[in-house]
């Protein structure tokens, strides 16, 4: 079922961000109001939201818990690799971007052993390479994938790299810190471990906690695993069960925020539905912005949609600093690039946003390069030839 999105409260401007992101009003309203953290009332609030994140992992889910984690989606990515890692395990981290490079660099500080396959930014890690290390290595206990990588915007293909972890008989982790919520994720059916995301991402909640959604046996294996007492997904999960509270003190606004969002989220029709608003919001916007002579980093077939990423104009009027307050002042925040090879910028698609506000944005970077002087909004050869040298 379709809903209107209204602008944000009070002129705020929309956040054109992976997370944090542009939040209803009802949202904002539930934070409102102080809660107990030992009081009963709080403690249904998070058996229920517990409940209902299991909930849209599909068929299987039975098999599974879930752990909510004080800290933001980084704290519930390190929170899992200490967890379910044992100390004498092995990951295969896949990277192509800066969140698969953040995880490989927790595998140094949890000081367990890692192998790194890094694509770069253009290209996805595909399951044919996954078996090839896996049947190199047979040492590698665990693959750890990210979803979806928001420094690039790409869509990683989950089903294949879970297809071949599963073949080698090896357990695999998901980072779904930005997919969760919008694009399916049936955990059983993935044969997945265990998988985290986050509270301020597509169910369009706060800041302030990430959930780790893991096999009951997994996380009754994990005791003793952990690498510090505030992240042992496995004692917060026996304390949970046992009293219904969290070990320390939680996020109590934001748990409460994040049931106005689940309400929101179902009445929308769920993930299909929300996944639906999210990718029309990539089309509409992408092709604007095509239109005005920017280029996307990725070709179509890996566009995500959670966030695009958009060379930088090689026009020497254009300056993302300069562009950036314009498209401010025009009541629209993006994010700066996170590449290695070539100046760029992202748009995330994702929030209390429409394709009519996406309309908005393109009109609005239509007018900051005008107000720039900008002629050409297209990219550096250097950095097209960079792009097809290495997607080849």
């Amino acid at each position: 079922m379709a809903h209107p999105i209204p602008a944000p409260h009070m002129g705020e401007p929309y956040l054109l961000t992976p997370g944090p992101l542009t939040t209803s009003y009802k949202v904002k309203q539930a934070m409102l109001r102080d809660w107990g953290s030992w009081d009963n009332d709080f403690r249904t609030m998070t058996r229920d939201m517990r409940a209902r994140l299991l909930a849209m992992i599909g068929d299987g889910a039975d098999a599974y818990d879930c752990v909510p984690v004080q800290g933001s989606g980084s704290f519930a990515v390190e929170a899992m690799l200490g967890s379910f890692v044992p100390r004498d395990g092995k990951v295969l981290v896949l990277a192509n971007g800066a969140y698969g490079l953040r995880a490989s660099a927790t595998m140094d500080y949890l000081d367990r052993a890692k192998v790194l396959l890094n694509k770069g930014d253009y290209l996805p890690p595909r399951g044919h390479e996954v078996s090839q290390i896996l049947a190199d290595d047979p040492t590698i206990t665990h693959v750890l994938a990210i979803h979806c990588e928001t420094s690039s915007g790409i869509l990683n293909p989950i089903q294949e790299i879970a297809d071949a972890t599963h073949a080698h008989g090896r357990k695999l982790l998901i980072d779904s810190m930005s997919a969760f919520g919008a694009l399916p994720l049936d955990a059983a059916a993935l044969n997945c471990a265990a998988f985290v995301s986050s509270a301020n991402k597509c169910i369009e909640g706060v800041p302030g906690f990430g959930f780790v959604i893991a096999r009951k046996s997994e996380l009754a294996a994990a005791r003793g695993n952990a690498h510090s007492l505030s992240l042992d997904v496995e004692a917060q999960w026996t304390t949970m069960n046992k009293t219904g509270q969290w070990r320390f003190t939680p996020p109590t606004h934001v748990v409460a925020a994040f049931i106005e969002a689940l309400n929101a989220h179902e009445a929308e029709g769920g993930v299909a539905a929300r996944g639906a608003r999210y990718t029309r919001n990539r089309d509409v916007m992408v092709a604007g912005m095509r239109d005005l002579g920017f280029e996307t980093l990725l070709d179509d077939t890996w566009l995500s949609p959670i966030i695009v990423t958009f060379f930088c104009p090689d026009d020497p009027a254009f300056q993302f600093d300069q562009f950036y307050e314009l498209m401010k002042q025009r009541g629209f925040i993006i994010y700066p690039g996170k590449l290695t090879v070539a100046d760029s910028f992202r748009v995330g698609c994702i929030g209390q946003m429409d394709e009519h506000v996406m309309r908005r944005v393109v009109d609005a970077a239509r007018l900051a390069l005008s107000d720039m002087g900008v002629v050409s909004a297209a990219p550096p050869v250097a950095a097209l030839n960079e792009r097809k040298k290495l997607a080849a």
